[in-house]
């Protein structure tokens, strides 16, 4: 036996500690809600996560107390504000193991992070005859940014296969590799599906052929350890309300090299050093991407929701839902018409499904009267609906708020529903 693998040996690796998830749910004051006349049921933390009061609380102190533009005054309040703010970029450092925090760029969410790589580094590099390399199972925020890119620049889209499980097709996704390929953007869980795919093998690939990889992190840092030295990817972007922070604020990371090379996408005010009427001289990275007056508060909020992933513990959080992901996968096994669409060995708890007969819409209507809340329609990634040749799904998706009970009440409302359409 491996002396690491002894139990009581120093170098063991315990096992993550477990959630109380009741415990948990006292932390987000939203759960206490009634929708009619019965407790909500939220599965929804796929579209957005609920907060907990940490990260309320923290944005109602940046207003309540300290509330001030950044970098730009000496008074107290100012300078309190750039400490909260740029404390905050330092926790996101730490959180996905950037080399250091000029390499985190505040943005709006994952989509602004995407566009911002797409015009920045794509426009001033891509032209005819290069090519940009995506996944079918890309959410719409990682396909819009790069065909916009190529009628810009008349490069071309390549896009790589998913199989009937909704994984990666990592061989055929090998071939659409070429020398050509400048640009592989791919997401790291999937939206509509679940699937979490290999990133660092990805990486791996598309630098042997000279790409740079954007990883879109948006359905990643709530569920899954995030190690960005580790991956090595190139960019990598994901928002706040994702993780139990604010919504419109978000991150993205960006190997030091890149940044430094890259223009800024947008003027204004804090992104200069001098300015003239004949000319302009731009910050630093990361601040000539960052024009205007940033989302302060937001960016706080951000930073309380890392301590708060951090002290629960990204291991432990990850074990809970694979226990829900477990159970309800056989729970809604036993729904007669119900069919999972995603079913990826690896994938993140996500259930989407459809029910013979039953339109996505109407199944969603019934669950609510019944206080469940669910995510219908194409989820934002219509080309995932079109390889799988349905109009739309319905999905849960959980949390670390989330119990058995809560799957087994949506179990409970879609037999309700079958009950109503048959």
């Amino acid at each position: 036996m491996n002396p690491a693998a002894r139990p009581g040996s120093d170098t063991s690796i315990a096992p993550p500690r477990a959630l109380d998830a009741d415990r948990v749910r006292e932390q987000f004051p939203i759960l206490r809600r009634q929708i009619g006349d019965r407790p909500l049921v939220y599965l929804d933390s796929a579209a957005t996560t609920q907060k907990p009061q940490s990260v309320i609380d923290a944005v109602s102190r940046y207003y309540e107390e300290i509330n001030s533009n950044v970098h730009r005054g000496v008074h107290r309040l100012s300078e309190e504000a750039t400490n909260a703010y740029e404390g905050a970029r330092k926790k996101i450092r730490t959180f996905i193991n950037a080399k250091d925090w000029q390499e985190i760029v505040w943005v709006r969410g994952t989509t602004e992070g995407i566009n911002l790589v797409a015009q920045s580094w794509g426009r001033s590099r891509l032209g005819k005859g290069d090519e940009v390399l995506l996944t079918t199972m890309e959410h719409h925020s990682n396909i819009v940014p790069w065909q916009i890119l190529c009628e810009q620049t008349g490069a071309t889209l390549r896009i790589a296969p998913i199989g009937d499980d909704g994984s990666l097709l990592l061989e055929e996704f090998e071939k659409v590799l070429s020398d050509r390929t400048r640009v592989v953007a791919v997401t790291h869980a999937s939206n509509a599906l679940g699937t979490v795919n290999p990133i660092r093998e990805i990486v791996a690939l598309a630098h042997a052929v000279g790409a740079v990889a954007v990883i879109d992190g948006a359905q990643a840092t709530a569920h899954l350890p995030v190690d960005v030295r580790d991956l090595d990817c190139d960019f990598y972007a994901f928002s706040g309300h994702k993780m139990f922070g604010p919504t419109g604020i978000g991150a993205l990371y960006a190997k030091r090299e890149h940044l430094e090379a890259m223009p800024p996408w947008m003027g204004g005010g804090d992104m200069i050093s001098m300015v003239t009427f004949r000319e302009t001289h731009y910050s630093d990275p990361p601040f000539r991407f960052e024009a205007g007056t940033p989302n302060i508060a937001g960016a706080v909020g951000m930073g309380a929701a890392v301590d708060f992933i951090t002290g629960l513990g990204i291991d432990a959080i990850g074990a809970h839902e694979r226990g829900l992901l477990e159970h309800g996968t056989a729970r809604l096994g036993e729904v007669e018409g119900l069919r999972l669409i995603g079913t990826a060995p690896h994938k993140s708890a996500v259930f989407s499904f459809v029910l013979e007969g039953i339109h996505p819409h109407d199944i969603g209507t019934i669950l609510d009267r019944r206080g469940i809340a669910i995510r219908t329609g194409h989820h934002c990634a219509q080309p995932v609906m079109q390889r799988f040749r349905v109009p739309a799904t319905a999905r849960a998706s959980v949390s670390v708020y989330n119990t058995r009970r809560d799957l087994d009440d949506l179990v409970e409302g879609l037999e309700e529903v079958n009950r109503f359409f048959r």
